[in-house]
């Protein structure tokens, strides 16, 4: 193929992923009701399902104070959750637009990767939703400097915190995939990501300070999960290497 019908595919892959993300977030424009009563806004309600297994009684009512922000909330969740839903489509559409390009070791090992990015970045998702998130809400919302200061929390507030535990973590979790394609094509080693331990925990807690708000707990919380990934990282070099 030419220049030309590289780039003419690639329009095609991209026109295809955004006509995807489209379609998604038309769902959740549709579905507002569900996506923010029993997704979005579940985090903030005493039967949440981790609330209920770890005894925490706990909730947070949120307020408004831009008069357009409910709007353009329900706009940027839509497309956010279109973006979750269309994740492995877009994935997909990459790994069809690279295969030719690939020797047959590589289409094999690099057809893991394609499918370990879609499971991970879900799982990713799910720490933020489920773990990640109930313990920042939780700690941010009990802390007090005084007992005659309320915390009044706003909606834009919280879907900030929300979009950051929850999508950024996703997609970090992606970095074990990126490990075993890179060790599959001989650019990384088993033995330099053992070397880089020390380096990769500092980091760790750079990336977990930059998507939490940078509270020790939190930043334990992410960062846990995070190390594990590092770890994961170097079993899958060890076990690609070995074949």
């Amino acid at each position: 193929m030419s220049f030309w019908d590289h780039l003419e595919e690639l329009r095609g892959v991209l026109f295809r992923s955004v006509l995807a993300l489209l379609g998604f977030t038309v769902l959740g424009l549709i579905f507002k009701n569900f996506l923010f009563d029993e997704i979005i806004l579940a985090p903030t309600k005493s039967d949440f399902v981790i609330y209920s297994l770890l005894g925490w009684d706990f909730s947070i009512d949120l307020i408004n104070v831009d008069l357009s922000a409910q709007f353009f909330t329900h706009l940027k969740a839509s497309v956010a959750v279109g973006f979750v839903l269309a994740f492995p489509f877009m994935i997909w559409e990459v790994w069809k637009f690279v295969l030719p390009a690939l020797y047959n070791n590589e289409k094999k090992a690099l057809r893991v990767v394609f499918l370990m990015a879609s499971v991970l970045f879900y799982v990713g998702v799910a720490v933020g939703y489920f773990l990640v998130l109930p313990v920042c809400l939780r700690f941010f919302m009990t802390y007090t400097v005084s007992a005659d200061v309320l915390n009044s929390i706003t909606l834009s507030s919280y879907m900030s915190m929300f979009s950051s535990m929850v999508l950024l973590i996703g997609l970090v979790f992606e970095f074990p995939s990126i490990v075993f394609a890179l060790s599959r094509l001989g650019i990384v080693s088993r033995e330099l990501l053992r070397k880089g331990r020390r380096y990769a925990f500092v980091i760790i807690l750079i990336i977990s300070a930059f998507i939490t708000p940078a509270d020790p707990v939190s930043m334990f919380v992410l960062a846990v999960p995070l190390y594990l990934l590092y770890e994961l990282s170097i079993f899958l070099c060890k076990s690609s290497e070995s074949r």
